[in-house]
């Protein structure tokens, strides 16, 4: 029952964050994130996609080979694609990760370990996010946002450091903590595991913004991709909290905030994400080819849950 109330009030809340944001930037921002797509934009962004979706995968690949699953690029592609697609048609966001997570444990013959690859490449993808976007909120304080904010994260991600490493003292062995500590130091944190895991983050990250400027290019935007790329990374970040639909709500929340803290308009801002979700879900079509191949592969998984 708490599942259920906690799901709804995720995707009412994003639901909320569009309503307020429809109420006070009116519907042309909307109407003008559709009109403004062309042909153009259409295959950058399935362009860019693949190098994005290519990169996760391999980031996924690394990390369920230092854990000890089999898993080749190929299929980590077209799961990933698939997975995609899913997150991005389906309302929490997440299904097509938790189907691509299950699928993978089971038929490698370890449900817990499969899941626990997929959470921490998903992870790993945000961490480099995050990371990013405090940086941002560090170098460019003309965004308006209070330095206590900054030093709040600092601090949440200083406590989190110190409650892993007390946590890898006492835990005992044998436990399922224990076994996901294991698995985030063999899959994250070894020496020959983070650097790639980290480098290749950073290049789907990279990725992201580019489409990011694809997007504002489109609307119209003439402000240097200087000024455009710390305001990307904090939309790219919004959309990690998980209160959104299909990745809607607190991307097109924050990107009409720090647009508008950083005198490009509000309503730029809001139009700008909304073409990139287009885009978005455009680079995530292949996903659905996937998805249609591999249906009777996705019936068996359904009845075995």
């Amino acid at each position: 029952m708490k599942k259920r109330i906690w799901a709804s009030a995720k995707l009412l809340i994003g639901a909320g964050i569009l309503v307020a944001l429809f109420l006070q930037l009116g519907t042309q921002s909307f109407v003008d994130g559709l009109r403004v797509i062309t042909v153009g934009e259409i295959f950058a962004a399935l362009g860019i996609g693949l190098a994005t979706t290519v990169l996760s995968a391999w980031r996924w690949v690394l990390v369920a080979r230092r854990l000890g699953l089999r898993l080749s690029l190929s299929r980590a592609v077209l799961d990933y694609y698939r997975a995609l697609f899913l997150n991005a048609v389906l309302p929490a966001g997440v299904l097509g990760d938790v189907q691509r997570a299950v699928e993978h444990g089971q038929q490698e013959g370890d449900l817990g370990r499969g899941v626990r690859a997929v959470v921490l490449e998903r992870v790993a993808g945000q961490a480099v996010i995050i990371v990013a976007g405090v940086a941002v909120l560090l170098a460019v304080p003309s965004l308006g946002l209070p330095r206590d904010i900054i030093l709040i994260i600092l601090g949440v991600l200083a406590v989190i450091a110190i409650a892993f490493v007390a946590a890898k003292r006492w835990v005992r062995e044998n436990t399922g903590l224990s076994r996901t500590i294991a698995d985030i130091r063999a899959g994250l944190l070894a020496r020959n595991a983070w650097p790639g895991i980290t480098l290749l983050s950073a290049a789907a990250l990279a990725g992201h913004i580019a489409l990011f400027v694809v997007a504002a290019h489109a609307v119209g935007s003439t402000a240097p991709i200087a000024q455009l790329v710390p305001l990307m990374v904090l939309s790219l970040l919004a959309m990690g909290l998980p209160v959104n639909i299909g990745g809607w709500g607190p991307r097109e929340g924050v990107a009409a905030v720090v647009f508008g803290a950083a005198g490009l308009g509000a309503a730029q801002g809001l139009t700008t994400a909304v073409v990139y979700g287009v885009l978005a879900l455009v680079a995530s079509l292949p996903g659905a080819g996937v998805l249609i191949l591999r249906a009777p592969v996705l019936r068996r998984l359904e009845k075995a849950l």
